[in-house]
This record gives structure tokens, C-alpha cells and sequence, in this order.
């Protein structure tokens, strides 16, 4: 039994598919507050892109 836990606390071939994932949750969040504090700009800057682009662009 001891040798099988051993070997089990060794065995790191789940180990990279791991890290993986908590790196891309550290991003997701990031992302996620990200978005969360701009949202309202980028609100507004996708707005105005898309009038400038309905409209034509004009010098401002």
C-alpha cells in the first residue's frame, strides 16, 4: 500500500494539463474584470464606431 502511494505522489502526468487550466482561469478572470471595469467605455467607443461607420467619418 505505502508503495503505491509513492508511487502516486510521483506520477506528474496530470501535472501540466493543470497548471493549463489555472493559467487559463488567471486570464478568464483578468479578462472577465477587465470588462467588468471598462465595460461602459467600450460601450460607448463601440457606439461611436459604429455611427462613424453608418454615417461616414468626419473630422471631429
Amino acid at each position: 500500500m505505502k508503495k503505491q502511494i509513492k508511487r502516486f505522489i510521483k506520477d506528474e502526468k496530470g501535472q501540466g494539463m493543470t497548471e493549463y487550466g489555472l493559467i487559463l482561469g488567471v486570464v478568464a478572470l483578468g479578462a472577465i474584470g477587465a470588462f467588468w471595469a471598462f465595460g461602459d467605455t467600450l460601450t460607448t467607443k463601440v457606439g461611436e464606431v459604429t455611427t462613424n461607420i453608418t454615417n461616414g467619418f468626419t473630422k471631429p
